[in-house]
């Protein structure tokens, strides 16, 4: 067993099945001379260290039918997101061996991540950290990756906190990117002509193993390590599409209750402040994202006829992507909610401790 592997079995298998976490908080961890705006003793030693889960910078991109991808199922879930006008997936399978994928085309500046643990995918831009590339820095906060940026001297960014939390950058937010998750046929049947990114080659990585056992599973209530007063209202590792609102807090969509929709759903919520959006999930893609319902200048009012998300204004059909593909509409692009991601219910929740729930009913 190499040493990357046995890191991943420590990590993601002997923690959790002991239920165990570190015993001796941040010392040793944080230097002495690195101010936080988050609390020192809920950062923890993830265990792998500093770069020990090593981030991608500008990997291959292959297209979807080549061989290095043998090992992606269509049921295996990957982010999706649209650079310079050219989609562009990146397997979760790839994000639990790797959590940042720094990509540079075209003068974009982006970091694609995935926390395993909390189940969370975000896109930065990272012009605000000056352009640098994010490492993983092996240190967690509410079960959350904690990135760093490669200046000098380095801060640190909690990827759920949407900006820094340590050093020399604290409190600079990271703009968003819009992606969507959904499963990888989900993906390829919008987008055919998508490239991939490939990871590495050989047999480093085993792209085909999820490392972290059955965490991942709704039901399970191991985590790494503790968050106070979690919140039970939904199953701890239950999908949900959190929707952060401008003054704070949030709205979460949870997959279970939007699949008690139907295989098509589309949900228009009216945030206290803010502008209003619409939520559209396919079931068949596994798949949600927040939208301004909004074209070229026309309110749309969207529902569900025949399995099918269609826009009472004008009949055009959508797909959960938030492009029209028939009617009067077809080829348009709905402004997608760049601040809305994916991820674990418990870790919105410690996110965002006032978050909304969304169950279900009208809005």
């Amino acid at each position: 067993m190499n040493g990357i592997t046995r890191t991943f079995a420590l990590m993601g298998v002997a923690l959790l099945a002991a239920g165990s976490c570190s015993s001796d908080g941040p010392e040793g961890i944080l230097t002495p001379d690195l101010v936080c705006s988050i609390p020192s003793s809920q950062i923890f030693d993830g265990g792998p260290g500093k770069d020990g889960i090593p981030a991608l910078t500008d990997p291959e991109l292959v297209p979807a039918g080549h061989a290095s991808l043998s090992y992606l199922l269509n049921t295996d879930r990957v982010i999706g997101l649209i650079v310079n006008g050219e989609p562009i997936a990146m397997p979760l399978n790839v994000g639990w061996w790797h959590e940042i994928v720094n990509i540079n085309a075209g003068g974009a500046r982006i970091a694609v991540t995935h926390c395993p643990l909390t189940g969370s995918s975000l896109a930065f831009d990272r012009a605000p950290a000056g352009g640098a590339t994010f490492g993983v820095s092996g240190l967690l906060y509410q079960n959350n990756l904690i990135m760093y940026d490669r200046n000098r001297p380095e801060s640190l960014w909690p990827q759920m906190s949407r900006g820094a939390r340590c050093g020399p950058r604290d409190g600079t937010a990271l703009p968003m990117v819009a992606i969507i998750e959904m499963t990888w046929a989900g993906w390829r049947s919008l987008y055919p002509t998508t490239q991939v990114v490939r990871g590495v080659s050989g047999g480093f990585y085993d792209y085909r193993n999820y490392p972290y056992g059955d965490y991942d599973q709704p039901n399970n209530e191991r985590l790494l390590f503790p968050i106070q007063n979690l919140d039970r209202r939904r199953p701890l590792k239950e999908r949900v599409l959190g929707v952060p609102d401008v003054d704070g807090g949030g709205v979460a969509f949870p997959f279970g209750a939007l699949a008690a929709r139907g295989e098509a759903a589309a949900v228009r919520y009216e945030p206290a402040s803010g502008a209003p959006f619409v939520v559209l999930w396919d079931g068949f893609r596994r798949a949600a994202m927040a939208y301004r319902p909004v074209i070229d200048g026309q309110a749309l009012t969207f529902e569900v006829r025949t399995g099918a998300i269609v826009d009472v204004q004008t009949q055009s059909t959508w797909d959960v992507d938030g492009r029209a593909r028939s009617g009067p509409l077809s080829g348009k692009q709905l402004e997608p909610v760049r601040e809305a991601y994916i991820a674990f219910w418990f870790g919105w929740a410690a996110f965002n401790r006032d978050t909304r729930l969304w169950t279900g009913g009208t809005t």
